[in-house]
């Protein structure tokens, strides 16, 4: 059965300090973080990679990426697909003055005609671990013969997800049964001596949080479900939200998501991974980055070629 791995790398992080963080090296060859998603979900049966990128940064990205995983992917039978973010992809005039694409339910739709399979989608610039590529992979195969069947969600503690070097963004969610009852976008959270807080307020380290990593069901050679909901809920978005918030509003999957569940449109479930996420949010994490892969080389999760055991 196939299934696509939808990778969000149409972002230029403005905290990291400018440069396209998505390409930055940090495995022992020269890997970028997205190259283990990629590994990670070729080893758990994932036979289609799509890439949402920005017109403007194609050229560094095939360089940097996309030619050498066509290389690789080809040699497995994977497929590789592209797709391009575009602040001007909406349904109604761009307000002036706006440069910034609208958000992460924007990226997937940039995707919504090339996505005819069950699809995971995640961010470039995140390390999620093998054990959520695995999980995620087998619900979407016994979701396949389904009617209805719930999405789900790769569910990390959020003492997992936490920089050493700034605040984060992250989805604090309400779990019921293995169910997802609700996602709190919060912003700011920092690691404190006694576990996490947000400005100020503190936060139970122990909850499980969104890093964006989603699972939507469907039947091979057709568009899920959701992807219908969410091309409905950017049109919404864009004629009730966007006129109070021309330059900055942003269609982000964790909000639609959770708009979703509130109006009991939606199901998903929850799948626990205890894996420690880690990224590139500042560029102080990247010597951090570049060690934990070095770690996971030495304890042999990973070979020191990364594709060679695929």
């Amino acid at each position: 059965m196939r299934q696509a791995l939808v990778i969000m790398a149409a972002g230029i992080g403005s905290r990291f300090g400018g440069g396209i963080k998505q390409l930055e090296p940090v495995g022992l060859h020269d890997e970028i973080i997205m190259d283990y998603s990629i590994h990670d979900a070729m080893a758990a049966g994932f036979n289609k990679i799509v890439f949402i990128i920005r017109k403007d940064i194609e050229k560094d990205f095939r360089e940097r990426i996309g030619e050498r995983i066509e290389k690789i992917c080809a040699q497995r039978g994977v497929e590789v697909c592209y797709a391009f973010q575009d602040l001007k992809n909406v349904p109604g005039n761009v307000p002036e003055g706006r440069t910034k694409p609208w958000g992460t339910g924007q990226a997937v739709l940039a995707a919504k005609d090339i996505i005819r399979e069950p699809f995971v989608v995640l961010n470039a610039d995140d390390y999620y671990g093998k054990e959520a590529f695995v999980k995620m992979h087998a619900y979407l195969e016994r979701a396949a013969g389904q009617e209805n069947a719930p999405c789900c969600m790769a569910g990390f503690i959020l003492k997992n997800t936490l920089s050493e070097n700034g605040g984060v963004t992250r989805g604090i969610c309400q779990v019921r049964d293995g169910m997802l009852t609700d996602v709190v976008e919060t912003g700011n959270i920092i690691k404190t001596p006694d576990g996490a807080a947000a400005d100020g307020v503190r936060v139970d380290e122990n909850a499980y949080v969104s890093m964006n990593m989603w699972g939507f069901p469907g039947k091979e050679g057709e568009k899920p479900a959701y992807l219908q909901a969410l091309e409905e809920g950017f049109q919404t978005f864009f004629a009730e939200t966007v006129p109070g918030n021309p330059l900055k509003a942003e269609y982000l999957l964790p909000i639609h998501i959770g708009g979703l569940l509130r109006e009991k449109k939606i199901q998903v479930a929850v799948l626990e991974t205890h894996d420690r996420w880690f990224g590139v949010t500042y560029k102080e994490d990247k010597a951090a980055v570049a060690q934990s892969f070095r770690d996971l080389i030495a304890q042999g999760v990973y070979r020191e070629d990364l594709y060679s055991d695929l």
